[in-house]
């Protein structure tokens, strides 16, 4: 209420955009709420514009990085042919894909020779993973290909290489026929490696792909290590247990010391108690002792 009594005047605002850029949400606000409103709208204009800027500038550094780096994850896919089995046992290592990982896919996997992932010039318009295989008996494909991209309605979309199974070695096959031969009466897709890979229900939720792109291909070396950290684990823990056991050790040893020690103690104490009681004895014969020789004494004055 203002100071004169008046109620303040209502602004009634409609519905709808403001060719202005004035707030409307079709509720009324008094004059001066309402021109703090927009104050407010035309304050955020300038803080979005900002941010598309922002974005705009990051992701130029983006392309520029990623150019720099390509040679070094180049360089480091030659050393990693060097190192036998090094992405199978990165991905087994991993606790995100291995948890989709099939026995036969593992031993498939065993001729996976490199992996790469290529983010597109435009990064936000999507990236590709590519896994380059030695020949091996399941597929004839030197590289398997699965790409992300975003459509023209801005839904992320997925494709991937069509596999060229060789006869008889289809793996997704051969895990439906499994299911199949255990009497179910509906197949239940289980999630495995190449059933991800020819997935493209849900590409906004591929977990998979994003933890290939963004956790295994900037760093696989901390996952090929893993048994080495584990086995440096175990040694550590045995070692604390040994320590553990040795100062057991030490506390046995210390409490029959003191048990030794209270032993001597009660012996000797025994021991005097012997003495003294062997002196008394003793004083009492030369009493005797000396009681005859008295009487003796006294005979011979007789």
């Amino acid at each position: 209420m203002s100071a004169s009594g008046a109620t303040p005047k209502k602004v009634k605002k409609v519905e709808g955009s403001s060719a202005s850029g004035e707030v409307d949400d079709g509720r009324d606000y008094d004059a001066e709420t309402q021109k703090a409103l927009e104050e407010i709208d035309a304050c955020q204009n300038e803080i979005d514009a900002l941010n598309e800027k922002a974005s705009e500038e990051i992701l130029k550094v983006e392309q520029k990085y990623n150019k720099l780096r390509k040679p070094y994850f180049e360089k480091r896919n030659d050393i990693i042919k060097r190192i036998p089995n090094f992405w199978v046992t990165a991905f087994v290592n991993h606790p995100q894909i291995s948890a989709i990982l099939e026995e036969e896919e593992e031993d498939c996997l065993h001729y996976l020779s490199k992996l790469e992932v290529e983010e597109f010039e435009d990064i936000k318009s999507g990236y590709r993973i590519n896994f380059h295989f030695d020949d091996n008996p399941y597929f004839q494909n030197d590289i398997l290909t699965k790409e992300f991209h975003l459509g023209s309605s801005g839904d992320p979309a997925s494709q991937s290489t069509p596999i060229r199974w060789k006869e008889g070695n289809d793996i997704t096959k051969k895990a439906k026929d499994k299911n199949m031969g255990k009497g179910r009466k509906r197949v239940i897709e289980q999630k495995s490696f190449f059933n991800w890979f020819t997935d493209h229900g849900d590409p906004s939720a591929d977990d998979i792909a994003e933890v290939i792109k963004d956790d295994m291909w900037p760093n696989p070396l901390q996952y090929y290590l893993v048994p080495d950290f584990e086995v440096e684990n175990g040694v550590e823990g045995e070692d604390e247990a040994t320590d553990e056991e040795e100062a057991d050790d030490s506390v046995v040893v210390v409490e029959e010391e003191v048990e030794e020690e209270e032993d001597v103690e009660g012996e000797d104490g025994d021991d005097e108690v012997l003495v003294e009681e062997d002196d008394e004895e003793e004083g009492e014969d030369v009493g005797e002792e000396g009681d005859d020789g008295e009487e003796g004494e006294e005979g011979g004055d007789e």
